[in-house]
């Protein structure tokens, strides 16, 4: 299993493009770039569309490693993660149905 900053790092070494080069063609600033890579950093959602746009990477593929990788790391020291998970989809279901009433 990659990291979302290995399938970035991946991404641009194929392109075998510098960092100073993907950071201008997608206005992100290189060291930014550079902790993405490093799994120092998380980019935002805006950037990271961007930059599945500049590399070619599904954007869906990318949004759930981003999401998922928030939620491990807020939940990789609890004791009831899979429990938490099952009342998070069940909540997540609850506001769909209270949404499309509206």
């Amino acid at each position: 299993m990659k990291t979302l900053g290995e399938t970035l790092k991946e991404a641009r070494d194929k392109t075998e493009l510098i960092l100073r080069k993907v950071s201008a063609e997608v206005d992100i600033d290189q060291s930014l770039i550079s902790k993405f890579e490093k799994n120092e950093r998380k980019p935002t959602k805006e950037q990271l569309i961007r930059l599945a746009d500049f590399y070619n990477l599904s954007q869906k593929d990318l949004i759930i490693s981003w999401y998922s990788e928030k939620i491990a790391e807020d939940l990789k020291y609890s004791e009831s993660t899979t429990e938490i998970l099952k009342v998070a989809e069940e909540k997540i279901n609850y506001y769909k149905t209270q949404d499309n009433g509206k």
